[in-house]
């Protein structure tokens, strides 16, 4: 993946193959720069790759018009940016936030049942501003639920974050794995990384390491 620049062309990405299970978490770690929200949007099919292919269910997303991939975001992925607010319309209420997402794909949605899933049942009348950081994140990934992504795409999380509110997401990560979801999470946060079924790291735009989980979560080492 290039980009031009004024002081001449840079590799975000480069030289990677990388295969998402259709379930469990897959989270792609390494220092600032390393270029994991670049990867994350090209999978997210926000940005055309410059070289090489990305495909989703065996279709060759590059061979997709413009209408056709926006089409397929829509229907199959879900994406939660690292600031809570940006992932919510906040003049609508809770509960309406998860209609609305499901009414975007065309589908229906019960806000009770998702909120309780949640841990956050009762707020559905509740402002989102009344929501804390940690809670609005767990929204978040509710809309995604209430859209019916097939995989659901997260940019550091937990950034922005207190530890208390952080704990809700990764207690909201932890529940989507277990019910089968497909999950991609960029970060660099340490919890993040040991909580995920299979880590690639990144270093300098290049996939360095791919940590394979095979029993319980335990700590990681970076390589």
């Amino acid at each position: 993946m290039d980009y031009t620049t004024p002081a001449g062309t840079v590799t975000g990405v480069d030289g990677i193959e990388l295969t998402v299970p259709a379930h469990g978490v897959t989270v792609l770690a390494g220092p600032s720069g390393s270029g994991k929200s670049t990867l994350l949007r090209v999978l997210g099919l926000f940005e055309r790759p410059t070289r090489g292919a990305v495909s989703f269910r065996g279709t060759d997303t590059g061979t997709l018009g413009h209408r056709a991939r926006r089409a397929l975001r829509r229907d199959h992925l879900g994406l939660v940016f690292q600031n809570p607010p940006e992932n919510l319309i906040d003049h609508l209420g809770v509960g309406k936030n998860l209609l609305a997402a499901a009414q975007s794909t065309g589908n229906q949605a019960d806000p009770e049942a998702i909120l309780d899933r949640l841990g956050l049942g009762g707020t559905a009348d509740w402002r989102v501003t009344a929501l804390s950081g940690g809670q609005q994140q767990r929204l978040a990934f509710g809309c995604a639920l209430a859209r019916g992504s097939a995989v659901i795409l997260a940019d550091e999380p937990t950034s922005q974050l207190d530890e208390a509110s952080a704990d809700l997401v990764l207690d909201t990560l932890r529940l989507l794995a277990g019910e089968g979801h497909a999950i991609v999470v960029a970060s660099h946060d340490d919890r993040l990384i040991r909580l995920g079924d299979r880590v690639a790291w990144m270093h300098d735009g290049r996939l360095t390491a791919l940590d394979e989980h095979t029993g319980p979560h335990t700590e990681r080492a970076k390589p």
